[in-house]
């Protein structure tokens, strides 16, 4: 499916087909780091791209062979108006007629069973298109499969958003770690409940920080996702499903959430000198991979009390560097862009 081209330099150029699932914030961030990098990308790496399909919940979708205009999908409000013919609504039909080389899956979480999103990748990548997702619900429950079905039909399967945006947690272990053995990994994965913990050591209350996060866009309405602890579970399944190479769903890990912590708690802990962090750790035992998500004081002997509002940490012990730890300052749909440019770029050189 690629097509090779000549540029202005007579070097060969290969050329590949985009096309998206998805295009809320995420997507947008995307497409404008397409459009930011697309002449870098060309004179380092040699491959130019266009977008060809872009499919929403709910402001229909394009299939457009010739290339649809980036610009204009940033700001279109109905995507039907793109298409060169009128695209599939069904996701699965859309999936197979689009035509694209790599195909970007951003469709809402799903703690529960990854779907659609697994489906979504599972027929990508038996089309033979390069996936890559911000989405952790496919991890959890199915990474192994779909990383046999990408074996089976030679394509790659990347998901570095995932965890931490687009910090390069997945890609150092597969890239820059070979043979290492992952013991255990500790750290704040949950930028939302680490941002209204740092609140509430200001003189907020608990749901004043809870108010402020979803004024800012980072929480959800319900915020019980990232409060009690799901968001922190989902993403330590994930590293320990693919950096341990153990199954794990979200419903293994021994979780509690910040909710019972009051302005008392976080007042006494200051007496100490030490902060209420909200902590994920996986670690294998004899009897297997023990794994928690619980809030616990810290005190500035650990890297963890340095770590404010939005800011996330994880910190790796392998048998063979000790530890290492990887830390993401103020992230947003831009840093989660990048993990899935970084994504199409791995997949394909």
């Amino acid at each position: 499916m690629r097509v090779l081209a000549a540029d202005l330099y007579n070097l060969r150029m290969t050329h590949y087909k985009l096309a998206f699932i998805g295009f809320g914030n995420v997507g947008r961030a995307l497409a404008r780091l397409l459009l930011d990098k697309q002449a870098d990308i060309q004179k380092q790496y040699g491959i130019t791209y266009s977008t060809v399909a872009i499919a929403t919940g709910r402001h229909g979708a394009a299939i457009q062979p010739a290339g649809i205009d980036l610009e204009q999908a940033i700001t279109v409000k109905d995507f039907n108006a793109l298409s060169e013919r009128p695209a599939p609504t069904d996701m699965l039909t859309f999936i197979k007629e689009c035509g694209a080389d790599v195909l970007f899956e951003n469709s809402p979480v799903s703690y529960a069973d990854g779907e659609p999103a697994l489906s979504h990748l599972r027929a990508t990548l038996q089309a033979g298109m390069h996936a890559s997702t911000a989405n952790k619900g496919p991890v959890v429950h199915g990474y192994h499969e779909l990383r046999a079905i990408a074996e089976q039909h030679g394509v790659k399967f990347f998901h570095e958003s995932t965890v931490m945006d687009g910090a390069p947690l997945f890609s150092t272990f597969r890239a820059a770690l070979p043979a290492a053995r992952l013991l255990r990994f500790t750290g704040i994965l949950n930028s939302t409940t680490n941002l209204m913990l740092s609140r509430m050591e200001n003189g907020e209350s608990f749901d004043e920080a809870v108010a402020y996060a979803q004024s800012i866009g980072i929480a959800e309405t319900d915020p019980s996702g990232d409060v009690d602890g799901w968001d922190a579970s989902i993403k330590v399944a994930a590293l320990t499903t693919v950096l341990m190479d153990v199954p794990f769903k979200p419903q293994d890990v021994d979780r509690t959430g910040i909710r019972a912590i009051t302005p008392e708690d976080i007042a006494a802990a200051k007496a100490e000198g030490k902060r209420w962090k909200l902590l994920c750790r996986a670690e294998r035992m004899p009897e297997g991979v023990k794994a928690k998500v619980w809030p616990e004081k810290v005190g500035p002997e650990t890297p963890f009390y340095q770590i404010d509002g939005t800011t996330s940490i994880v910190q790796f012990e392998t048998d063979v560097l000790g530890r290492l730890s990887i830390i993401e300052e103020n992230p947003g749909p831009h840093t989660t862009a990048y993990g899935l440019l970084a994504d199409f770029l791995n997949a394909v050189r």
